[in-house]
């Protein structure tokens, strides 16, 4: 008795496979890999080197400058612009376009810019968590164990304050990128915004520019 319950069990369990095999699943494959994907890479590692240079030749330069107590606020900066452009790469991701075109038919400043961002989310999103979170996370962490081999270089302790110090960098990091993360979604449109009007500013000052020399010209 208990072994035809069993059968009758397993077939239906069986049935109810072949039904689930036999439904079409709405997912489209992608078209595979583009020379717009390979070239993006390629720019974003030149672009990640270049920034990692910049960025580390600056912070040795400022190292070499300061005391060393005020070179631990350059490495908290450091960490502190990359938690922030994780909160903008979130934000992009999690914001919807809808409203700024509102804002642009009203001609608000920053809609325009709000809108490209959201549009070119991809890129923005891996320039911002990608290249300058990542990049920060690095760099921070190579200056914090220049600062600890700077201030105790001959103490018999190093070898346990370098890995305590390297520790807490890299507790601020993960802290700081997940309260990034949680900021950038629940507030994506008001940064998204934000950032928007940042860019706005550039833009006017190249329109003044073009202005000015069409005034010359003319």
């Amino acid at each position: 008795m208990e072994q035809e319950k069993s059968e009758k069990k397993f077939i239906r369990l069986f049935d109810r496979y072949r039904e689930l095999a036999n439904v079409s699943v709405p997912v489209k494959k992608s078209s595979g890999i583009e020379k717009k994907h390979i070239f993006w890479g390629f720019l974003i590692t030149i672009v990640s080197f270049t920034l990692s240079i910049l960025i580390l030749f600056a912070s040795t330069s400022i190292f070499k400058a300061i005391p060393p107590g005020f070179a631990f606020f350059v490495v908290l900066g450091i960490i502190l612009i990359g938690v922030a452009f994780d909160a903008v790469g979130t934000a992009v991701t999690a914001a919807d376009e809808t409203p700024f075109h509102s804002m642009a038919s009203k001609k608000m400043r920053g809609a325009k810019q709000s809108i490209m961002l959201l549009r070119n989310s991809p890129k923005v999103s891996s320039f911002c968590n990608d290249v300058v979170g990542d990049i920060c996370s690095v760099v921070s962490g190579a200056a914090g164990t220049a600062i600890v081999y700077r201030l105790f270089t001959g103490d018999p302790n190093i070898s346990f304050i370098e890995p305590v110090c390297g520790a807490l960098i890299a507790a601020m990091t993960v802290g700081g990128k997940a309260f990034a993360k949680n900021l950038g979604i629940n507030n994506a449109n008001y940064i998204v915004y934000k950032v928007g009007r940042l860019l706005s500013l550039f833009s006017r000052r190249k329109q003044g520019k073009k202005c000015k020399k069409g005034k010359h010209t003319g």
